[in-house]
């Protein structure tokens, strides 16, 4: 009998997509033999980029990376993975101060939706200290700095944000 394609859902702002994300996202299309990134509009966390920036940042990205694609979350995250028949919902756990947090979303996604495992996957060593936040907290100051941080497909976007807020 042949074996099931299993897909996962990698959710998230990605405001912008960083190395982070992306080494996060690398070791979950080894483990599901499809993954969508799944971008949130999060407008309460006040993003930099519209949805469509993110999306096309994302895309971008994700290019090399055969087994991926980019999509708009619309809606809860579990019924984002119903749609898609995902059998799990990839989380990144950087430091231990993310732990409570991502313990109590995959606890709230279980109760939701039992039938869809929350996997959690930590960064290489030199990404834990990467994330959104702290990209755009260096650009502000040193956009040079940032690149370390993020695809050199963001970069442009990162300038053309940081010239519009001067």
């Amino acid at each position: 009998m042949p074996r099931a394609l299993r897909t996962a859902v990698y959710p998230g702002t990605f405001d912008p997509v960083t190395l982070g994300h992306l080494d996060v996202l690398r070791r979950a299309s080894r483990l599901f033999d499809h993954v969508i990134v799944a971008v949130a509009p999060s407008d309460s966390k006040g993003p930099w980029f519209s949805i469509e920036e993110r999306l096309g940042m994302a895309r971008e990205a994700c290019k090399g990376i055969r087994n991926v694609k980019v999509l708009e979350l619309k809606g809860l995250t579990v019924e984002f993975a119903h749609r898609h028949k995902a059998a799990a919902i990839i989380r990144g756990l950087r430091k231990f101060s993310d732990f409570e947090f991502e313990f109590d979303l995959a606890h709230a996604n279980r109760l939701m939706a039992p039938e869809i495992e929350t996997v959690i996957l930590m960064p290489s060593q030199d990404q834990f200290v990467t994330s959104s936040s702290f990209v755009k907290d260096i650009a502000r100051h040193k956009l040079s700095q940032a690149a370390a941080f993020v695809p050199r497909c963001v970069l442009p976007h990162l300038r053309r944000r940081l010239a519009e807020k001067a």
